[in-house]
């Protein structure tokens, strides 16, 4: 007897459909091998530089209204105390190259700048506290993740060394698989830090800019105002 159309279109709803089951990112740090530890730490410590550089260097952007023109009523009236207590309260890279400068009026103008820029080396260096590793990070973690390339490429000939003549491709996929993981876990991480440390520079250029516009400010101001001996 025939089969009724409805009794077909049961039929096929009634087959069960293949799921094809996805890959997670943890799956694949796994199946990774021991090549992911290392990036995995490269990673950490990259988001730790960034995130402490980050905050440190939005501080130091911060202005503080007004700054220079307290600074310019103090001289003016001989009150230099005063001027560097307001240095000591603003918490900015350029107040300290200030306060250095203010100690040195009376000074020959050469003297005054080199001071000022004896204290602002000082500050750069510690503003970029944790650059030098962030960009090894760029640089490393691409480099591990080759090696974790070249090591599964090794396990997979090795795999395949043995097997003789009934090689298998899933006997060869372990290696493989490891190769192409570490090889996308290096460079993403290198990828990332790269960026990030550019960020950063990008953020601190801006600083250094603004400390050098506040020296040429104090210095024009020393050595134009005849208030200020």
């Amino acid at each position: 007897m025939p089969m009724a159309a409805s009794d077909s279109i049961e039929a096929l709803t009634a087959t069960p459909v293949p799921q094809e089951s996805g890959l997670s990112l943890w799956d694949m740090a796994l199946n990774g091998g021991w090549i992911m530890i290392p990036i995995a730490l490269l990673s950490v410590i990259a988001v730790y530089i960034f995130v402490e550089r980050f905050i440190a260097l939005r501080k130091a952007r911060k202005d503080a209204p007004y700054f220079m023109d307290r600074i310019r009523e103090y001289l003016e009236d001989g009150k230099r105390d005063a001027a560097i207590k307001v240095c000591e309260q603003t918490r900015a890279p350029y107040a300290a190259m200030i306060e250095k400068g203010i100690m040195r009026i009376g000074h020959p103008a050469s003297e005054v700048q080199a001071a000022i820029e004896n204290v602002g080396n000082v500050q750069v260096a510690q503003m970029e506290k944790g650059f030098t590793m962030l960009a090894t990070v760029a640089s490393g973690a691409p480099m591990i993740g080759f090696l974790g390339t070249v090591t599964g490429m090794i396990q997979a000939f090795y795999d395949m060394a043995n097997a003789g003549s009934n090689v298998d491709i899933t006997l060869i996929s372990g290696g493989i698989y490891q190769a192409l993981v570490t090889t996308v876990a290096g460079l993403v991480v290198g990828i990332i830090a790269l960026f990030a440390y550019n960020y950063l520079n990008t953020l601190l250029d801006r600083v250094v800019n603004e400390m050098e516009s506040k020296t040429l400010e104090f210095m024009d101001l020393v050595e134009t105002n005849d208030k200020i001996k």
